[in-house]
C-alpha cells in the first residue's frame, strides 16, 4: 500500500519557479537532501505520493502533487560532477530550483501535477489535516487561528499523512480546475 506525504516548498523555491517560468509545467524531478536545508524524502518509495505545499500569507496552497517514480540517479540527470563547481544534476537545470545544489542531493524522479499557486487548502480542512509517525502516533498542525496558519514551523519537513488526509488532500487537488 502506498503511502501519502508533505513537503514545504519555501519562498524562495516558490519564487525561483515563478521566475524561471515553470508555473503550469510538470516537475520530473524533485531532490532530497541528507542536512537540515534539503528534506529528506529517506521513508518514501516508489508509488507514494508527495503533496509539495506553500505558504503565502497564512494561506496553505497544494503546488504540486508528485507520485514517486524512482530515487536513483537515471540517465536524464546528466553526468555526475568531479568537482563541487559543477552542477549536481545538469541534466535537471530547469528544476535545480528544488534543491539540486542541496548539501547531499539526491533525485527523486516523478510523475507530477502542474505547477501552480491556486489550489488554496480551505481553512476547515486545514484544522483538521492529520500527520502519523512512523510509531502511528498523529498530529495536527500547530498555530492554526481561524482557518488560517500563523506559523508554518510543523510543515517544515517531509512528513507521513494519515490516510484520512491523503484523501483529502487528493480530493482537494482532482477537484480543482
Amino acid at each position: 500500500m502506498s503511502d501519502a506525504f508533505t513537503v514545504l516548498w519555501t519562498q524562495d523555491t516558490c519564487r525561483a519557479l515563478r521566475r524561471a517560468g515553470r508555473v503550469g509545467e510538470r516537475p520530473p524531478v524533485a531532490f532530497s537532501g541528507a542536512h537540515q536545508s534539503l528534506p529528506a524524502w529517506s521513508s518514501a518509495r516508489a508509488g507514494d505520493e508527495v503533496y509539495a505545499l506553500h505558504v503565502n500569507r497564512c494561506e496553505v496552497f497544494v503546488v504540486s502533487r508528485m507520485r514517486v517514480a524512482d530515487m536513483e540517479r537515471g540517465d536524464c540527470c546528466g553526468t555526475p560532477p568531479t568537482t563541487w563547481r559543477e552542477p549536481a544534476f545538469p541534466g535537471h537545470a530547469d528544476w535545480a530550483a528544488l534543491g539540486a545544489g542541496g548539501c547531499g542531493a539526491t533525485a527523486v524522479h516523478v510523475d507530477a501535477t502542474p505547477v501552480r499557486f491556486d489550489t488554496p487548502v480551505p481553512g476547515e480542512l486545514l484544522a483538521v489535516l492529520t500527520w502519523r509517525n512512523a510509531r502511528g502516533k498523529t498530529r495536527t498542525l500547530k498555530y492554526v487561528v481561524d482557518g488560517r496558519l500563523e506559523r508554518s514551523i510543523s510543515l517544515q519537513g517531509f512528513y507521513r499523512l494519515t490516510p484520512e488526509s491523503a484523501d483529502a488532500l487528493s480530493e482537494l487537488v482532482t477537484s480543482t480546475p
